[in-house]
């Protein structure tokens, strides 16, 4: 580490402040830009596709339009923990135009000493993180600045060495992101079955209208030749979704009782599914002792429960990949009769407006058990749900391996990435370690 030397980033790079876009043309739906915010930036730090918004008919500056590759930072943070401030993120490409918006800041490299790809890193490292956290502004939302990100100092290793620490890290978030679309293709064609098969009855439709099959034929027969008078195939049955699983709810032990938190029980809030890349619940960010789960009615849930967010929001959904047990923020889903997990999933994205248009509330809406209960689900026969349980069955096992393998990569990189930024670790080193993994 002999060439390594002392660097404050003032020295390297400046920060370019966003530009105030005018609320008056911000819309939810395109067309239009989208305008970027700290909503695209991941606990962590890099970039995650969010809920758009969208912008027409207003000015753009030119030199607010967002290239592939160029570095943001977010300055403002809404979370509790603050979990996305003073990170960065890489702009994607995109088939739209995007912004860069106000309490965004762009890096703008200043001195050939120091490339942009190991900025984005050094910005994702603890000793960073803990010197924002130390001097952020604000209680509910929380602000950093250009002057305090450009103050931090480090130690900043040759050229060369810094490409090739970035290409580490890089190729395993390269490889969580190709996870991450993966599995995107796998939900996408989930729920394209679902919908033909449950939804649009697109089999025995065809077979009305005289079509060609368009599945094998052992599955084919199994679909009726008809619908009938209320418009589902012949022989289907209308049930709810109340009779068909075991719907339990949860709740949160006393937080003022030392006793109840910090064991080996996973326990679930909203905000663990808020951050999943896909619908596979692993760990929880809260664990509560054998006390805390005596306090909790469901007890600890199965692997293979369903959960759905009941409240502020309602709709996030996950699988279980863990025993677990949850707040009362949800409604939890134990399939044990005709109908499997898989399904109730699926139904469940399939039937999100059905299932908002049951919440109540003034403060924020819920959807209560009661309420959700007699939501109605057409049943198939026991044959044709046993042959969907086993095609959605292996597209979610894809999921779920992808998920853990995108876990691990992603302990590796964080393990790897303040040792290497320290010198702690060298890089043909750290080569070997993320050769084992990605």
């Amino acid at each position: 580490m002999d060439n390594w030397k002392s660097a404050k980033l003032a020295e390297l790079v400046d920060i370019k402040h966003g530009f105030a876009f005018k609320g008056e043309y911000f819309f939810d739906n395109p067309p239009g830009d989208i305008l970027l915010t700290p909503g695209n930036f991941a606990a962590g730090g890099g970039f995650q596709w969010g809920k758009h918004k969208f912008y027409r008919g207003g000015p753009v500056p030119e030199d607010f339009i967002l290239l592939p590759n160029d570095l943001l930072v977010t300055m403002t943070d809404l979370s509790k923990e603050a979990d996305t401030l003073g990170y960065s993120a890489r702009i994607p490409e995109s088939a739209h135009r995007l912004l860069h918006n106000q309490r965004l800041g762009k890096i703008i490299i200043k001195n050939s000493e120091i490339c942009q790809s190991y900025v984005h890193w050094l910005l994702r490292t603890p000793d960073y993180r803990n010197e924002i956290l130390a001097s952020y502004t604000g209680s509910t939302v929380k602000h950093t600045s250009p002057g305090k990100i450009l103050n931090y100092k480090f130690l900043l290793p040759p050229l060369n060495e810094q490409r090739a620490i970035a290409s580490i890290l890089g190729a395993l978030d390269d490889k969580i992101d190709l996870n991450r679309r993966m599995n995107a293709t796998l939900e996408a064609m989930a729920r394209a079955v679902f919908k033909d098969w449950f939804v649009d009855f697109g089999p025995t439709r065809a077979k009305a209208e005289g079509r060609a099959p368009y599945l094998a034929p052992d599955l084919w027969d199994l679909f009726p030749e008809r619908l009938d008078a209320a418009g589902k195939p012949e022989g289907w049955e209308t049930s709810t979704i109340g009779e068909e699983v075991e719907v339990l709810g949860g709740s949160t032990p006393s937080t003022s009782e030392p006793a109840f938190w910090d064991g080996d029980i996973n326990w679930a809030t909203p905000k663990d599914l808020s951050s999943l890349a896909s619908p596979v619940l692993m760990s929880t960010a809260r664990k509560i002792t054998s006390n805390g789960l005596a306090k909790i009615g469901s007890g600890l849930l199965p692997v293979g429960t369903v959960l759905l967010s009941s409240r502020a929001p309602i709709g996030y959904l996950a699988l279980a990949e863990i025993p677990v047990a949850v707040n009362q923020g949800f409604i939890a889903m134990i399939c044990k009769n005709k109908i499997s997990n898989l399904f109730a999933w699926l139904w469940c994205m399939a039937n999100m407006i059905k299932i908002l248009e049951k919440a109540n509330g003034s403060t924020f809406l819920e959807i209560s058990k009661r309420n959700f209960r007699p939501i109605p689900v057409t049943m198939a026969s026991r044959s044709l749900h046993s042959e969907f349980d086993a095609l959605v069955n292996s597209l979610y096992r894809k999921i779920a391996t992808n998920e853990l393998e995108s876990r691990t990569l992603a302990q590796t990189r964080d393990l790897l990435l303040p040792k290497l930024m320290s010198g702690e670790i060298r890089v043909r080193d750290a080569e070997k370690v993320a050769a084992g993994v990605a």
